[in-house]
């Protein structure tokens, strides 16, 4: 759903951009979804907090003793690689159709557009894959995106960047879905959701430096270098995602307690 509305929101922005709206103008469209959203969770929660005033909570172990950080911090570091590659092509791909290869100001929305499109639909078909393959989908999908990166920043034209798009999106998509599948299977429900916040925090440190990352390698290379430095993220994620795999005990998963101190 959250590559599903990047669709959106890069699509209405280029319009936005287009018809030459100010530029303030989808931040204030975001502002005022954001305090409607705000305001249904509002309500949401007062309902479930009254409802739960009757019931009595059932007594849970406590996580913070139990749980097994390191494997959970190694994985989080897999998934910061690849949010890092993610958000760099969300975030950098309309300014290199522009500014690289002359697409115009509406146009150049459809990059990200079409990235996070095809994230989004490999993300909604990739639970289907059967469980036991998340090392090969973890390497052949950083690899992947790695072949896209180097499309875009090798591209002459719009078409083979939009190209090199898809190949990387299709690459990405499956890489931190795999990783919560591993994380799914290794907690007891109890702490999973824990778990997942713990992985999902580190993992996301990725998604915020992509965009820095792109910004610094830019400014010493120019973008097309940046691009590659991005395709070197995918590289270094194949490359580690093995190893950290069984530094964490992934490889060798045994039941649904594989991340719980005995």
């Amino acid at each position: 759903m959250f590559s599903s509305f990047v669709v959106l929101s890069s699509i209405a922005t280029g319009l936005s951009s287009w018809i030459g709206a100010p530029v303030f103008m989808p931040f204030l469209v975001v502002a005022a979804l954001s305090l409607a959203a705000s305001a249904s969770v509002l309500r949401s929660l007062s309902t479930q907090i009254t409802e739960g005033q009757a019931k009595q909570r059932p007594q849970l172990p406590d996580v913070n003793a139990r749980l097994r950080y390191i494997p959970l911090l190694l994985v989080g570091v897999l998934g910061a690689l690849a949010f890092a590659s993610e958000n760099a092509h969300q975030s950098w791909g309309a300014v290199f159709l522009e500014d690289e290869l002359g697409a115009g100001p509406g146009f150049s929305s459809v990059g990200p557009a079409v990235f996070a499109g095809v994230v989004a639909i490999a993300r909604f078909s990739v639970g289907r894959i059967q469980q036991g393959n998340e090392s090969l989908i973890l390497i052949l999908g950083s690899v992947t995106a790695a072949l896209g990166a180097l499309v875009i920043a090798m591209s002459p034209t719009l078409p083979i960047a939009i190209l090199g798009l898809i190949v990387a999106a299709a690459g990405t998509a499956a890489l931190y879905p795999t990783m919560l599948s591993l994380i799914s299977r290794g907690v007891d429900e109890a702490y999973r959701g824990r778990a997942t916040a713990i992985v999902t925090t580190v993992s996301y440190i990725g998604f915020l430096l992509g965009p820095v990352y792109v910004g610094l390698w830019s400014e010493a290379t120019g973008l097309g270098g940046a691009l590659m430095a991005v395709a070197g993220l995918g590289v270094v994620l194949s490359v580690v995602a093995l190893p950290l795999l069984r530094l964490s005990g992934y490889t060798h998963y045994q039941g649904a307690r594989a991340l719980i101190k005995s």
